[in-house]
């Protein structure tokens, strides 16, 4: 493989660049953060990417220790690619960077893709926030940080699923939970939008009914409460 490209700077943000600066490389995390996807799933949930570059940054994401390669067992017996410890710690970077990016989405363009998951982010960072008049402050710390347990979320757009908790190794899923899952959320497009653009708290919409919750786990009745 080539060389990596580099800043030649002495400085850990530079350092940090040198990785995962590059175009579509921290989205490629993004989709990993769901757990292992074999490369043609990757392809799909990644519109505007070409096959040459896909197969490019996943090189220089295994080469950099971000993620790894790996064949499943029979009767699957493809292979996948997942994220390492190291790239599993680029999560909070996201969430960040998705917060820091809030004020540009506004209006869904006639030419933006979408998929159901891309959503995951910013709710989880909802359900671990506190609304408007909860616990909670601008740190993202209360909500239900404390809460584990699956949230299958069902949307417009498509379903998927949430992993509370410390030590997931992935905090998200495409479709419906693959069991019963501790509460559901119902959110309808426009407050779907509404949350991940910034305009309303997810668990403040929760409270005055926008958000429906169903479910009897302690996780399903710390929602209602919270």
């Amino acid at each position: 493989m080539p060389p990596r490209r580099s800043y030649d700077q002495y400085c850990s943000t530079a350092r940090a660049l040198d990785l995962v600066g590059d175009r579509w490389t921290l989205l490629i995390v993004r989709e990993l953060l769901a757990g292992p996807r074999r490369y043609t799933d990757l392809h799909a949930d990644l519109p505007g990417v070409s096959t040459d570059m896909l197969a490019s940054r996943l090189k220089d994401m295994e080469r950099d220790g971000i993620a790894a390669r790996r064949r499943l067992a029979p009767p699957a017996a493809v292979f996948v690619y997942e994220l390492t410890r190291r790239g599993r710690e680029l999560k909070p970077v996201l969430e960040a960077l998705g917060k820091w990016g809030e004020p540009e989405l506004g209006e869904r363009r006639p030419t933006d893709a979408v998929r159901a998951h891309w959503f995951a982010l910013p709710l989880l960072r909802g359900l671990r926030q506190g609304g408007e008049s909860g616990a909670g402050g601008a740190d993202g710390e209360g909500g239900l940080a404390g809460d584990g347990g699956v949230v299958e979320v069902r949307s417009e757009e498509g379903d998927f699923h949430l992993r509370l908790g410390d030590g997931e190794e992935s905090v998200y899923g495409a479709g419906p939970a693959p069991a019963e899952p501790d509460a559901r959320l119902v959110l309808d497009s426009g407050i779907c939008a509404a949350v991940v653009r910034g305009e309303v708290a997810l668990l403040d919409a929760v409270r005055d009914g926008r958000v429906p919750v169903t479910g009897e786990s302690p996780l399903a009745k710390a929602l209602r409460e919270a």
